[in-house]
């Protein structure tokens, strides 16, 4: 409180000025000036990451660029290179951070919330933001195989009883194979690699310890080795354990280089101290000419999960098949659009482990509104009882006013988590615990209390206040996308009432019905120049990128009608201006293509049953990684991440969700089969499927076969009441109503697929 009474805004301007510095509160008033005013500025968890993330930036700076000789992972290889795409000038760079290949794949286990990575050419990092391990082929006669300098590898992620990544790397003469994956059980939680490597001229493989990783410098002090048990340990604290002692282990401190620049020394020592963090070792593993080498090493996580989730308990680890089993399974022609499918299901199931985070590296923190989005597609793949003890931890976050706080600022929160929970109670027909009912209503309430009413005509009366939202939207506003949110989370909090008797649903209804009459009135008064006939992201804004947001009033929450004049014209604008390479190009913030936002275009697109959707979704198939995931955005040039996570839960959410509408989505009290099915697949005579998925009246199964030359299509429902009206719809067939059963037929229907005509 002391502050009000200071001067200090002019002691620090003063201060700075006469340092020659530029006065820092005149250039905060001048920054909070391009926003609307707010009671939070920008969010202090993001600017804490962001300080975060700038501060390895300026290490970067200081350390990659003078050492160019060194080993780098992928990303630097490339953005450093003068000759490659992906090259950035660093002149007045403030920090060098990656711009242009944010991609990798975490590898773990379904019950296990940590994730060690794989980036695109093979480099691991076990621990979370720290060191990584590199391996190489090494020849005596020069032509090493150095994987992150390699313009191709080949790299998959491996479906099994485990999750793995799996990389091949070759050279004209030398192979090197990695697979990685995460064992838990009683015994412990480890980190499992399998190298595999040959050579028609011999030589080493290399296991290098590296003090990097897909961001940059991550400073290791000390490294030794432990004969006794062949093993690295780095920092005193975690432990490479080789399956077989090394024909030699080297080591070297930043002032002496690289090790990769002593190959050729005899081992001389077993550890190395670095003052400046910048400590490399490898071990060399001795390969006979024309023969292979098989390596496993093994890193033990159980400290790692400890610090992540201080409770865990190692029996409930069960494993990749018990978890994805009885989820909606999806069989289609397409291998690429299928394989795609399975890896959302399991980034979604990686990324729930205990909390839900929206990537493994960078977002391995919460936010509501990607929780609820991420939820809402693994209900729809079938694993409620994942997404019911996710919800009873949601009363947990919510503070006693009745806000449901994730991060400050972010009013959006409060409408997603009554949606998902009414989501929740409609999918699986559970009445919700008494807890999250009085959760509900205390989040409701809120709600009703944050709208702002100044009374003077604004554009804003009645919407919920200006705040940071979404960060793709731009700085503090009126975002349309938080009203929305409320509108349909006051609609299902009413729904919940009145199922569950907590409490009277009407004075939600009334307030819905308010805050929607409010969000009508201010488009209204939006000049049409300005607006272009749609919404803009806020009534103070043009129309651009933003306006991508308020497609949500469409997908998912159909607060209007199919087809409604206000979303074409926002779909049309946002397709005229905001594409690229087929893709949603998000200029703000993200400056890259997006596929969750991508993908929500493609779904409004799907509900007018406009063919231009599939555009949509061939784009999204192309800047999938080969391990089939997404970042958060995507360098329209190189093709790798550009922005955010590299491994994106929203992305692989909305990639579920897609694929589950296409096949059936809900409009209103009906069920529409098969609008967004490929015409291409019913010609290759192979059978699709896809279920069982719930809706609000239970779940459905599809299955397409053809016998004879001609098709049908079989489905199968478990209602919970009377069973809904269903129309299909697949493109180039002949639309077609599922006639209900006879008394005592079984619950499932037959149709025959006929051409349109």
């Amino acid at each position: 409180m002391f502050l009000k009474w200071l001067p200090w805004k002019y002691v620090v301007g003063r201060a700075a000025r006469a340092f020659g510095f530029i006065d820092p509160v005149m250039v905060l008033a001048r920054l909070r000036q391009f926003s609307q005013p707010s009671e939070i500025q920008e969010p202090i968890e993001l600017v804490r990451a962001g300080v975060v993330f700038q501060a390895r930036g300026l290490i970067n700076t200081r350390v990659i660029q003078f050492n160019l000789d060194w080993v780098w992972p992928f990303w630097v290889e490339k953005q450093f290179n003068p000759r490659d795409a992906s090259f950035i000038p660093r002149a007045f760079s403030f920090s060098h951070i990656n711009l242009t290949h944010r991609n990798w794949t975490a590898v773990g286990h379904p019950d296990v919330p940590i994730y060690p990575l794989v980036d695109p050419r093979g480099l691991i990092t076990p621990l979370f933001d720290g060191w990584s391990l590199d391996f190489w082929i090494l020849s005596p006669e020069g032509d090493h195989l150095l994987p992150s300098k390699l313009a191709h590898v080949f790299q998959e992620e491996v479906f099994d009883e485990r999750q793995s990544v799996r990389t091949v790397c070759r050279t004209e003469r030398h192979k090197l194979v990695t697979e990685a994956f995460v064992e838990s059980g009683e015994g412990g939680t480890c980190l499992e690699i399998r190298v595999r490597g040959s050579s028609t001229a011999g030589g080493w493989i290399a296991a290098s310890v590296r003090p990097y990783n897909p961001e940059g410098i991550s400073f290791v002090e000390d490294i030794e080795f432990h004969e006794q048990n062949a093993a690295l340990v780095v920092d005193h604290e975690a432990v490479i354990e080789f399956g077989e002692r090394p024909e030699k282990v080297l080591f070297s401190s930043y002032r002496k280089g690289d090790v990769f620049h002593r190959m050729e020394a005899p081992e001389e020592r077993l550890d190395i101290t670095c003052g400046t963090g910048m400590a490399t070792a490898a071990a060399f593993f001795p390969v006979e000419a024309g023969t292979g080498k098989d390596l496993e090493l093994r890193i033990p996580l159980d400290d790692e999960l400890k610090r992540a989730c201080p409770d865990h308990n190692r029996s409930v680890a069960n494993g990749w098949r018990p978890a994805m089993k009885g989820t909606a399974r999806l069989s289609v022609p397409d291998e690429k659009f299928r394989r795609l499918y399975e890896s959302a299901l399991r980034t979604l199931v990686l990324l729930s482990a205990r909390e839900i985070y929206p990537g493994p590296y960078n977002y391995r923190r919460f936010w509501f509104r990607d929780a609820c989005l991420m939820m809402n597609a693994l209900l729809a793949a079938g694993f409620t009882d994942r997404v019911r003890g996710l919800l009873e931890g949601f009363p947990g976050k919510q503070k006693r006013n009745g806000y449901f706080l994730s991060q400050e600022g972010e009013w959006d929160s409060n409408g997603q988590v009554l949606w998902i929970m009414d989501r929740f109670h409609r999918l699986t027909g559970e009445v919700l615990k008494s807890t999250l009912l009085e959760a509900a209503l205390k989040g409701a309430r809120w709600i009703a209390k944050k709208r702002t009413w100044k009374g003077e005509g604004g554009r804003h009366d009645g919407l919920l206040p200006p705040g940071f939202s979404a960060e793709h939207f731009g700085t503090n506003d009126y975002y349309y996308w938080d009203d929305f949110w409320s509108i349909a989370g006051l609609r299902g909090a009413a729904r919940l009432f009145d199922q569950s008797k907590h409490a009277d649903p009407e004075p939600f209804i009334r307030e819905a019905d308010s805050l929607e009459r409010a969000v009508m009135e201010s488009i209204h008064k939006i000049p049409t120049h300005t607006s272009h006939g749609g919404i803009p992201a806020s009534p103070y804004r043009r129309m651009d990128a933003g306006a991508v947001g308020c497609l949500v009033a469409d997908y998912p929450l159909q607060l209007m009608p199919a087809g409604h004049g206000l979303m074409r014209a926002t779909l049309e604008y946002l397709l005229e201006n905001c594409m690229f390479r087929g893709g949603f190009f998000q200029d703000m913030v993200h400056s890259g293509i997006n596929v969750y936002l991508t993908l929500s275009v493609a779904q409004s697109l799907l509900r007018l049953e406009d063919s231009r959707f599939r555009r949509l979704v061939d784009a999204s198939l192309d800047l999938a990684s080969p391990t089939g995931q997404w970042p958060e955005a995507v360098h329209p040039l190189t093709g790798g991440g550009c922005m955010g996570d590299g491994q994106h839960g929203w992305a692989a959410a909305e990639w579920v969700m897609f694929v589950r509408n296409m096949f059936v989505r809900e409009e209103g009290d009906k069920l529409i089969l098969g609008s967004g099915l490929d015409p291409e697949w019913l010609r290759g005579g192979s059978p699709i499927h896809f279920g069982p998925t719930p809706t609000p009246f239970g779940s459905v199964d599809l299955r397409i076969t053809q016998s004879k030359g001609s098709w049908s299509l079989e489905v199968r429902g478990e209602w919970r009441s009377s069973e809904p009206e269903m129309e299909v719809r697949i493109p180039g067939i002949r639309r077609a109503r599922v006639n209900p059963p006879g008394p005592g037929s079984p619950e499932h229907h037959t149709v025959t697929l006929k051409p349109p005509g």
